[in-house]
C-alpha cells in the first residue's frame, strides 16, 4: 500500500490519505519530547506522503495541538486535520491546581468534560487559535465511554449534554456552514458505536480499540450498521496499543494494560505465520484495518521520525494473499474478516 493513496472517509466527501498520523505521543504521553524531535516526527510522516492528522485538546492537555498547528501552518500543501470536542480547557485558578491525565509533561491547564452547545463551540474555537489554522475538517466527540465518566449513568449525562445540551446541534450547524466536513466519536469500547448509531446520526467513528489483528468483533453488528448508512471508520490503534508492534514480548502491552496469556499466544501464532510469508507483523497489523471497505484511515503515533520511516516501510510491503488465507485457516483471523488484496 502507499501512504499517500486516498479513500473518502463516509459520507463526509472528504478525501483522507490512507496513512494517517495520530498525535497523543506529541502531548507528552510518555516522555517529555525535545522540540527538534517533535518536528523532525511530523516531518517524516509529512515528506512520507502523509496528509491527514488527529489531534485533541486532551493530548498533553493542549500541547499536542500547539505541536501540530506549529508544523503544519508552516506547509503550503494541502492537508486534512481532525480535533475533538467534550474536554473544555482553563487556566488554574490557583497555583496549586494541577492538571490531571497520563502525561509525563504536557502544559499546565485545567479540564472539564462538557458535551453541550456552547462547550462544543467554544472548544471548536479554542482549538482553531492553538494551531493557529483558520480551520479544521472534522471534529470528533471524545471519549464517551466508562473509564472517563464512570457508569453507565455517566454516559447518559454525556448523551442529554449532546441531545438536549445541544452539542449534537453546534456540530450540525458546524457542518451545514461548511466550517467542517464533518463529525463523529472517538470509541474506545467496542459497543459504544452500536449505542451512537441508536441515538445519534454521525459521518464517521475514529475506533481507538478493538478493530485489530487482535480482535475483529464489530465485524458482528456495528460495522455491519456503519456500512449500511455509509459511516466512515478511522483507525486509532492499529498496534492495538503495543503488541503487534513490540510483538509478544514480556509485558507487551494491549488494550493499554499488560497482555493476558491468551494474547500473547494469539499474537505469538499470527506472527509465525507471518514469518512464514516474510510479512512482517507490523506490517500485517498496519495494513489489515484497510481491508474493510468502511475503513478510510489508520492513525498510528510516534515519537521519534525514524519510526515514522519504519511504519511507512512497514505500510508498503507486499503482503500475499497466501499469508492472509493461512491466518484465517489457523483460526488466528476470522473468516469473514476483509482483508487487502
Amino acid at each position: 500500500m502507499e501512504p499517500s493513496s486516498t479513500r473518502t472517509l463516509g459520507r463526509t466527501g472528504l478525501e483522507v490519505t490512507c496513512y494517517g498520523m495520530g498525535s497523543a505521543p506529541m502531548g507528552d504521553l510518555w516522555e517529555r519530547l525535545p522540540e527538534a524531535r517533535v518536528e523532525a516526527t511530523f516531518a517524516a510522516a509529512f515528506d512520507g506522503g502523509v496528509r491527514y492528522f488527529d489531534t485533541a485538546p486532551w493530548y498533553g492537555n493542549t500541547l499536542a495541538e500547539h505541536r501540530l498547528g506549529h508544523f503544519l501552518r508552516r506547509r503550503d500543501d494541502t492537508f486534512a486535520v481532525s480535533t475533538k470536542v467534550g474536554r473544555v480547557y482553563r487556566r488554574p485558578k490557583t497555583p496549586d491546581e494541577q492538571p490531571i491525565g497520563p502525561w509525563a509533561g504536557g502544559l499546565p491547564f485545567i479540564l472539564r468534560f462538557d458535551y453541550g452547545y456552547d462547550a462544543v463551540m467554544r472548544s471548536y474555537e479554542d482549538s482553531l487559535q492553538r494551531l493557529g489554522l483558520p480551520r479544521v475538517d472534522l471534529l470528533v466527540i471524545h471519549d464517551i465511554d466508562i473509564q472517563y465518566h464512570g457508569d453507565d449513568a455517566g454516559i447518559e449525562r454525556c448523551f442529554e449534554q449532546l441531545d438536549q445540551g445541544g452539542g449534537i446541534r453546534a456540530l450540525e450547524e458546524l457542518k451545514a456552514s461548511g466550517d467542517i466536513k464533518g463529525f463523529g466519536a472517538g470509541i474506545n469500547e467496542g459497543p459504544m458505536i452500536t449505542r451512537f448509531l441508536d441515538r445519534f446520526d454521525l459521518d464517521f467513528f475514529l475506533v481507538a480499540m478493538p478493530y485489530t489483528l487482535v480482535d475483529q468483533a464489530p465485524l458482528d453488528d456495528a460495522f455491519p450498521r456503519c456500512a449500511a448508512k455509509n459511516v466512515g471508520i478511522i483507525i486509532g490503534s492499529p498496534y492495538a496499543s503495543g503488541i503487534l508492534a513490540t510483538g509478544p514480548v514480556e509485558g507487551a502491552k494491549y488494550n493499554y494494560s499488560p497482555a493476558s496469556a491468551e494474547v500473547l499466544a494469539k499474537v505469538r501464532g499470527i506472527q509465525d505465520v507471518c514469518r512464514r510469508y516474510d510479512v512482517p507483523l507490523q506490517a500485517a497489523a498496519l495494513q489489515f484495518p484497510l481491508g474493510h471497505p468502511s475503513v478510510a484511515a489508520i492513525i498510528p503515533g510516534a515519537v521519534r521520525a525514524e519510526e515514522v520511516e519504519q511504519n511507512l516501510s512497514y505500510f508498503r510491503k507486499e503482503i500475499p494473499a497466501d499469508c492472509w488465507a493461512e491466518l484465517k485457516a489457523e483460526g488466528l483471523l476470522r473468516e469473514d474478516a476483509p482483508v487487502p488484496g
